[in-house]
């Protein structure tokens, strides 16, 4: 240890490149260590006379490129003649440190393209790996995929969200594709992704076959479901959960009203609108909403219509004031969807599906990880309460 710390200190002193001391520090060390293995192997240090006759001996080397932070480490690794010996100093194959091949996986999870992680990996540590080979490498994430599909869910959610956001992928030709995500929280305010499901466009059966996955890993029970109310899907939440209440996403109903009225009227009218999720209770937002639909009525009948024909528009005053700023709109699930097209933004677009659920499931990992012990705002103040709504 002593000689190292002089040698490192000489290196600083000369101003010379500290990772090629390392590099070439750790090659003498590896080689040396793989002499010692082999000779714990045959019981016998070479040329020692103990060895002749023994019914195995030394019988030369051959030499493996093996890729660390520090640079290219150049290892002599020795053979045995009856070629029982396997180094564990280094596995087998393998061409590269594990920290490295970690690194590349989470540039990539956090939306560096292959390409972009080829060039620093260069730049860095002075190796050349092409696209091709760090896509190989993200490759072991895969099995991530399958994981994240196939795990045990909570059996009961009080809030489940339900959007859609677009990302560009690669089939025969480059398009937009629709994430169907689902994202839940339980009593005790815990956020989770439930799942997803990819399709070319936003659609019902998508929007099925990822409840009834939900389903098949453990929901039993959701007390509510916030949807922006995409056509018939209120019908397929009541198929799955006939338990659950729905709320409309008042947001998206504010920006239809905005997109459907006269530029002189947009203020008025909106304001008059955030006005519904600003009561007290139920009661009181019903006489909101009713002088609401006899103020724009006559200059807005059919938009009025609509809006009056709309179910679920106060469903959230069913639940504790604690938590209704959460879940009168999507608004939660929604910013969490523009955080993925931020991370995925520099990628242009995914070469294959495969490709796309990898990085979904990574960040879906990760804010999972993330929020498996953080309490939304206002649920650890009524969670007594949500618990008491499940039958």
């Amino acid at each position: 240890m002593t000689q190292f710390i002089t040698d490192l200190t000489t290196f600083l002193a000369n101003h010379s490149d500290i990772n090629e001391y390392f590099r070439a520090s750790m090659e003498q060390a590896l080689n040396e260590l793989l002499q010692a293995e082999l000779t714990s192997v045959l019981g016998y240090e070479p040329y020692d006379v103990s060895g002749y006759n023994s019914g195995n001996s030394r019988n030369g080397s051959y030499t493996r490129k093996f890729e660390t932070k520090y640079g290219t480490l150049n290892l002599i690794i020795p053979r045995d003649r009856n070629g029982e010996f396997v180094p564990k100093a280094i596995p087998s194959y393998s061409r590269r440190d594990d920290e490295l091949e970690k690194m590349i996986i989470k540039l990539y999870q956090t939306g560096v393209t292959t390409r972009e992680i080829a060039n620093l990996i260069e730049q860095m540590f002075g190796h050349h790996y092409s696209p091709a080979t760090v896509s190989n490498i993200t490759q072991l994430t895969q099995e991530n995929v399958t994981a994240f599909h196939e795990r045990k869910l909570q059996e009961r959610y009080s809030i489940v969200y339900l959007d859609g956001t677009y990302l560009p992928l690669r089939r025969t030709s480059v398009s937009k594709e629709c994430i169907h995500i689902a994202l839940g929280i339980t009593h005790q305010g815990y956020k989770e992704i439930l799942g997803y499901e990819i399709s070319p466009n936003e659609n019902n059966t998508a929007w099925s076959d990822l409840l009834e996955k939900i389903k098949a890993n453990g929901v039993e029970q959701v007390s509510l479901f916030v949807t922006d109310g995409f056509k018939g899907l209120d019908q397929i939440i009541y198929q799955n959960f006939p338990l659950a209440k729905q709320q409309r996403c008042l947001v998206h109903i504010s920006r239809n009203i905005g997109n459907r009225v006269k530029l002189v009227d947009r203020k008025d009218i909106l304001e008059d609108f955030k006005m519904l999720h600003k009561c007290e209770n139920r009661s009181q937002a019903q006489e909101i909403l009713i002088i609401f639909m006899e103020k724009w009525g006559k200059q807005y009948p059919k938009l009025i219509q609509k809006i009056a024909d709309i179910d679920n528009l106060l469903t959230f005053y069913d639940f504790p004031p604690s938590i209704r700023s959460s879940i009168y709109s999507t608004n939660l699930i929604e910013s969490m969807n523009k955080q993925i097209k931020r991370q995925t933004k520099k990628r242009v677009v995914f070469p294959n599906e495969a490709s796309l659920e990898r990085c979904l499931v990574a960040y879906f990992e990760e804010y999972n990880l993330k929020n498996e012990d953080r309490s939304h705002r206002g649920f650890s103040a009524c969670c007594d309460t949500l618990e008491s709504f499940y039958e």
